[in-house]
């Protein structure tokens, strides 16, 4: 995941802070490049923080990452005379309502949410708790799972556990990092997984009345055939995610590369005129693989 030196977006931080974040990452890869030698629990412990930090700590970092790219190339701003119909409208605000769920690791919903993704993820595995250091097997930053969510909340765990009981081949083949030329330093899976879904919703501009760009309304379009469409993207995004990653030859250094990548693909797909639901997307094959 290479952290480059990028300015935070002015709701968020001052150029203190991102002089400070400049001289922490440097000599943050001075330190790790020392450190990968222990063990791989410790590399998983160490990559995952660097996801989490790039995420959910400091989040206008990735957000002003992506708020510079994509949609402007795609039309942002010229489809505002787009008039959604009321199913459209509807499934979109149920979308909006999804995201603005946090995860709440004192709800007995979301906890056995929790506890469903580890018995998708590892069937024959039983769980000692749901604070166990049992989560770093699946790419979690510690042993209590529920602060990785402070990015993204409940919906990401949502997706995770959808693409685990939807497309169960797939997400066995991302989770053990089966198929291809693996690098030493592999994306830990479960932060990755968080960091796709936050691209999408900013891909799409979800956070709008109305998207404002191509990709945008081309999936609200689809939204309106079929409620599961945000799900089921992100599961083609994560398939296609992996994809990218070995590709690209790539490392953790290269991880937010490969992201970028991966949205630009999407935005390219997604703005096809020959796409009206998902399974018209070309990287829809990739979870039959």
């Amino acid at each position: 995941m290479r952290l480059r030196r990028r300015k935070c977006i002015p709701s968020c931080a001052s150029n203190r802070r991102v002089d400070e974040d400049e001289l922490y990452w440097d000599g943050k890869k001075h330190d790790e490049d020392s450190a990968w030698s222990l063990n791989s629990t410790h590399i998983i412990s160490k990559l995952a923080q660097c996801f989490t930090n790039a995420m959910v700590g400091p989040r206008t970092w990735i957000g002003g990452m992506f708020s510079r790219s994509g949609n402007k190339r795609y039309g942002s701003g010229k489809f505002l005379g787009y008039t959604l119909s009321p199913t459209q409208e509807q499934r979109l605000q149920t979308l909006q309502e999804r995201l603005g769920v946090p995860f709440d690791e004192t709800r007995l919903d979301h906890q056995e949410a929790l506890r469903s993704l580890w018995d998708a993820a590892f069937p024959d595995v039983k769980l000692k708790g749901l604070i166990s250091e049992q989560w770093k097997d699946m790419g979690w930053q510690g042993a209590n799972p529920s602060t990785d969510f402070r990015g993204c909340g409940f919906i990401s765990l949502e997706n995770l556990l959808f693409f685990a009981k939807t497309y169960r081949v797939p997400f066995q083949r991302l989770l053990s990092k089966q198929g291809g030329k693996r690098a030493a330093w592999e994306y830990p899976f479960a932060v990755a997984g968080i960091n796709v879904t936050f691209m999408l919703i900013h891909m799409l501009d979800l956070y709008s009345a109305k998207p404002k760009c191509l990709p945008g309304l081309n999936f609200v379009k689809i939204l309106e055939e079929d409620e599961d469409a945000f799900d089921v993207l992100y599961c083609i995004a994560f398939a296609m995610l992996d994809a990218q990653w070995l590709a690209m030859h790539a490392s953790y250094m290269e991880f937010n590369e490969v992201l970028q990548a991966t949205r630009t693909q999407l935005e390219r797909e997604l703005s096809l005129e020959d796409v009206h639901r998902m399974q018209d997307l070309p990287a829809h094959n990739l979870l039959y693989q």
